[in-house]
């Protein structure tokens, strides 16, 4: 439907909306008049081909009271969708100037006018009028919350969402109420709050706070047990503090969690277990974890492995098998390095060309996509810009992409 139909349909509202306000008043006079002039006059804006002033009209037309609050609302989603947030906004001022509307009325036309203001980047009014809202109005107040995690979200007030979204947990009761059963935007309570914990986390870190940061990751585990991007980063910061047993503890917890994120954790690993002076340990779970969980990066992992125990002719012929079975260009790139050592060449040969060529075309594809939007991307990233999901970005399984 377009805007010029919707617009009609909101004028033809206009007339009942006055009709109904004025049939009470109508008094001693049994002949009601007709709609006001405004109302002509919008129309004839509207069939013009001029909404704005349309629009105008309409607002100056309408009676507000709580017969006329919906078509009021509806032109206001209507304005804010085309992004004319300006517009939208008087109407929704226009509802709250009027003192006869009943109070769950003018509750909700506080919650239109902080979409509004969020739409307009006005997030500091928008966050007043929700505030108010938390506290005032029963039927408004976890809506409002939502309003509030995005606000928060989007500046990054990471402790005041975790206040929010526990707000917004179930209360234990003997009835039960599984807290994974609510959801955030279309996504878990517990699952979001693991990440706004993770975000803290990183903070604390960065500022050197190390016991702040694996508090926080802690309490992330403990409302999603299988957040694994908790324990890449409590592995990252337990092996940067020398407690090398406990980040392997963590690091290796993402195989029973996402067992997909191993490859994020191999760096941290390899660190922890030379300062264990284990390497061969951990060639052995390398090893155990490309059966159960064959990848490229883990492929990759285990062929480098080779190479430093036993030499390029034997990491060369580990990767000549598994591509046979499993195709990928990054595991083709590598053969291809490792063939370049064993018979070194000159720039602009052959195999230096091909493997040039190869990187490039690795680069510029996307690694990682959300397995709920499919938003694409090079690198791993745990918010989706495109759904707003948490922690939904998988590895692109294909051999173009591995």
């Amino acid at each position: 439907m377009n805007d010029a139909l919707v617009f009609l349909l909101l004028f033809s509202a206009v007339a009942c909306g006055w009709w109904l306000g004025r049939r009470g008043q109508s008094g001693a006079n049994n002949a009601v008049a007709g709609p006001p002039s405004q109302y002509y006059q919008g129309l004839n804006y509207l069939l013009d081909g001029r909404p704005d002033g349309a629009v105008d009209q309409f607002i100056s037309a309408l009676e507000v009271n709580s017969e006329t609050l919906e078509t009021h609302i509806a032109l206001g989603n209507v304005l804010r969708r085309r992004g004319e947030v300006d517009r939208a906004i008087r109407i929704h001022q226009n509802l709250l100037a009027r003192p006869n509307l009943p109070r769950s009325q003018m509750y909700i036309a506080h919650l239109e006018l902080a979409r509004d203001y969020i739409s307009a980047g006005l997030l500091d009014r928008a966050e007043t009028l929700l505030l108010d809202l938390v506290k005032e109005s029963d039927e408004q107040r976890d809506v409002s919350r939502l309003y509030l995690l995005e606000i928060y979200r989007s500046e990054s007030e990471w402790q005041r969402a975790i206040d929010e979204a526990k707000a917004l947990l179930p209360k234990r009761s003997l009835l039960g109420g599984d807290a994974q059963d609510l959801k955030l935007s279309g996504q878990s309570i517990p699952v979001q709050l693991a990440h706004f914990y993770c975000e803290l986390a990183v903070e604390a870190g960065g500022d050197g706070r190390v016991d702040d940061a694996r508090k926080s990751l802690q309490d992330a585990l403990h409302y999603d047990p299988s957040c694994a991007r908790a324990s890449l980063e409590l592995g990252r910061i337990e092996g940067a503090a020398g407690n090398h047993r406990k980040a392997i503890e963590a690091l290796t917890r993402v195989v029973e969690q996402h067992a997909e994120f191993l490859p994020e954790a191999i760096p941290a690993l390899r660190d922890c277990y030379a300062a264990l002076g284990e390497e061969e340990a951990l060639s052995d779970y390398l090893r155990r974890c490309l059966d159960e969980h064959p990848s490229t990066p883990l492929m990759i992992a285990v062929a480098d492995d080779i190479r430093r125990d036993q030499g390029n002719v034997a990491a060369h012929s580990f990767l000549t098998e598994r591509l046979t079975h499993t195709p990928s260009l990054r595991g083709l790139l590598r053969l291809i390095r490792i063939q370049q050592e064993e018979s070194p060449g000159v720039p602009g040969d052959s195999l230096s060309m091909l493997s040039v060529l190869l990187d490039r075309l690795i680069e510029v594809r996307p690694a990682y996509r959300c397995d709920h939007c499919g938003f694409s991307a090079r690198h791993l990233l745990w918010f989706c810009p495109g759904c707003k999901y948490w922690g939904t970005f998988r590895t692109i399984r294909t051999a173009e992409t591995e």
